[in-house]
């Protein structure tokens, strides 16, 4: 008898219709060739969501997706991808939001592979989801919550075992910067709060006590021990602890493998943990590689630190679990921490522009407790940062006297402002809470710089370094020009938000001498020349180009396995004997020993290029040329635009020479085109064309985009 099973794919689809209160489910076969996660969430926004629509209306849809590795035991693979309609960019086009945490994993065992929900609500509502059993409930007990109470709420009233997915008050009040929270501090944004609050749309609460079929369970776990004893690093994939360590041949200061001896997580519950000397090889010992409280919060992080925390399959365990009562007192939260940009959006962000409008400094005690506080409040109202650019933008609204100017004077003087002079972190609960409000003046700059910047005559903070803006269309650098110059700067174009690429930055930040990377880069991109030095660039080549579009293609598959491109791919590794190589392999291993598929690296990559050109075309039909037209494929011209301050910064400096990360811009048109190419889109448009859609099989989207004239 022939065997029926889905081998990774749970083999269906939820759909929900708040409008009509309809619940069905739809089989997932027909959107396989775009593997899950990212490329099925993309291809239903493709096929359901007309060009133009309102992301705010009722024809628009949400698509929270996962993918066929997704809670198979694959390490990493508890990641979840959101599709849906921007709510802070140029045109609304289609965006991404990722998050980790649980979610994903509940709802692989739930039995879907994504749920998609359209329509609206006239009241509050949250999605209760219990294996098959499915209910749209009343939601107005939590509608006004924070989303750390709205948790608590839900999880008491349904069981502890479900995972809680909810938006908070920003996004309720509809401001554009709202995004969805699960297991506290887990976020997936870029407006997606926002059209849940718009769909009335509290929470999904999910809960699965099913099993995800995996076709050779003895090859997932011989690969799993491969990759945590040979292949796998800490965060980022970092290869090299942080401090001189005997056992180990090189060491970086900057590497987030930063456990040594003598460093604790020193509130755990009992007694202190040492996070001691993990080494490569060690599979029980990789969580505590990575002290990630001190990492980005300097020593006196260490005496606040419960335990690092993680996601769903994750080793690694780069989120933040601390016990900081002095966050509390300024009112924030006692239990904190997170990781990354939530753990310091103030003294990483906010200090350097505030100038002398704080004395506060970074990896100090009070810079511990501006971010706590900032970072719990941030996360409690459901407010996105936009990648840091919400913390640039109100210190530079102070500094600059922005706020001053245009806000109305009874709004202005709502607000003590010497407290950012006196030390007093309460100032940053007031005003952003304020802001969640979305009822307000200050409000806009939750709608992003293309709405504040115009509405308040400052559109030259687009063009100003401090700014980080690389985009008009109103997203920053999310590891840009910093990160190999042109590779970085790149593909901070194609997506329609910040790309959230870690491929690249992880080769940057590894720990391996660059010369010792030179090597890897030659075996993977073709030549050594692929990586410059930080800041001594030299002019774009082949070599970069096949990185470029290596991080591209990486991160997008990833996005659709899902797996967490914060430590994928596994291109490096801490192990000696290897010679520091990884096995970029690997995504194919565990692809064939889950589904049985026996498909090749190249494969995936190709199916990934698939995703993102899926993506390029979607945007094609909804992107506005220059007169205002909708639909137009000229993304040189009107999408992949880089700001002005990459290329005028440093102005006692010139491109190319030691000392700066100043682009140029011939050398970035000439980088883009040979990135077109890559792809096999129109070197000069940027755009899909009939060949490169007929070469991934989409023959579907070719005769759209003919029909819209919109191939070139």
């Amino acid at each position: 008898m022939a065997d029926t099973k889905s081998y990774g794919w749970a083999g269906k689809i939820l759909r929900v219709n708040l409008t009509t209160g309809s619940i069905t489910t739809e089989p997932t076969a027909p959107y396989e060739d775009y593997i899950g996660g990212m490329g099925l969430a993309n291809k239903i926004i493709y096929d359901e969501v007309a060009p133009g629509t309102d992301p705010l209306s009722e024809d628009a849809k949400i698509v929270y997706a996962v993918g066929p590795l997704t809670a198979t035991g694959v390490p990493l693979a508890g990641r979840t991808t959101v599709c849906f309609l921007s709510t802070f960019t140029t045109d609304y086009q289609v965006v991404d939001a990722h998050c980790g945490g649980m979610l994903g994993a509940k709802i692989k065992m739930a039995g879907y592979d994504a749920i998609i929900v359209e329509g609206k609500s006239d009241k509050p509502v949250y999605l209760h989801i219990k294996n098959d059993k499915v209910e749209i409930k009343d939601g107005s007990m939590v509608w006004g919550l924070g989303t750390r109470a709205t948790t608590e709420v839900l999880n008491r009233l349904e069981g502890v075992s479900a995972c809680v997915a909810t938006i908070g008050p920003a996004g309720e009040n509809l401001l554009p910067y709202a995004c969805m929270m699960n297991s506290r501090n887990h976020s997936a944004g870029a407006g997606l709060g926002t059209v849940m609050g718009s769909k009335k749309l509290k929470a999904l609460v999910v809960e699965g006590s099913g099993t995800v079929n995996v076709k050779d369970p003895q090859a997932l776990a011989d690969l799993s021990d491969y990759m945590l004893r040979e292949i796998i690093g800490s965060n980022n994939n970092h290869v090299v602890p942080s401090t001189q360590q005997e056992w180990a041949e090189y060491y970086d200061k900057g590497t987030r493998w930063t456990a040594r001896k003598g460093l604790y997580w020193a509130d755990a519950e009992g007694d202190p943990i040492e996070t001691g000397e993990p080494k490569p090889g060690e599979i029980n010992t990789v969580g505590y590689r990575c002290m990630k409280t001190t990492k980005d919060e300097g020593p006196e992080a260490e005496k606040y630190t419960i335990k690092m925390n993680g996601c769903h399959s994750c080793p690694i365990h780069c989120y933040s679990d601390m016990r900081v009562p002095n966050s509390k007192a300024n009112g924030g939260y006692e239990i904190t921490g997170n990781t990354c940009v939530p753990n310091f959006p103030f003294s990483v962000y906010m200090v350097k522009i505030l100038g002398e409008h704080t004395s506060v400094k970074a990896s100090t005690e009070d810079g511990l407790i501006w971010d706590q506080v900032v970072g719990g409040t941030v996360d409690d109202l459901g407010l996105w940062c936009n990648y840091a650019q919400l913390y640039r933008d109100i210190a530079h609204c102070v500094s600059a006297g922005i706020f001053e100017k245009n806000l109305p004077a009874d709004e202005y003087n709502m607000f003590d402002w010497k407290k950012f002079e006196n030390n007093d972190p309460t100032i940053m609960v007031e005003l952003l809470t304020h802001i969640a409000k979305n009822d307000n003046e200050m409000s806009y700059l939750g709608h992003g710089p293309i709405v504040w910047c115009k509405r308040w005559n400052d559109m030259e903070w687009f063009d100003t370094t401090a700014s980080c803006l690389i985009n008009y269309r109103g997203w920053p650098v999310h590891h840009a020009i910093e990160s190999y110059g042109q590779v970085g700067g790149l593909l901070n174009m194609i997506f329609n938000r910040d790309p959230m690429i870690h491929s690249h930055q992880n080769m940057l930040q590894c720990g391996l001498p660059h010369e010792l990377k030179q090597e890897i880069a030659a075996e993977l991109w073709g030549g050594e020349d692929a990586l410059d030095q930080t800041k001594n660039y030299t002019p774009v080549n082949d070599h970069k180009i096949n990185f470029c579009w290596w991080s591209i293609v990486t991160d997008v598959l990833h996005d659709s396995l899902t797996l967490c491109n914060w430590v994928w791919p596994m291109a490096q590794s801490p192990s000696k004997d290897r010679n520091y190589r990884g096995d970029l392999d690997l995504e194919a291993k565990f692809f064939k020993a889950v589904t049985g598929k026996d498909v090749t690296t190249d494969d995936l990559y190709k199916a990934a290029a698939k995703i993102i050109t899926l993506q390029r075309a979607n945007t094609a039909r909804g992107m506005k040329d220059a007169n205002g037209n909708m639909g137009c494929n000229d993304f040189r011209k009107i999408h992949d635009v880089m700001t002005e301050w990459p290329f005028t910064k440093d102005p006692d400096k010139q491109p190319f020479t030691e000392g700066t990360d100043k682009m140029e811009k011939q050398d970035f048109q000439k980088g883009l085109t040979m990135l077109y190419e890559k792809f096999g889109w129109d070197s000069e448009l940027g755009c899909p064309t009939a060949d490169c859609l007929e070469y991934y099989g989409m023959s579907d989207v070719e005769e759209d985009l003919k029909n819209l004239n919109l191939l070139p």
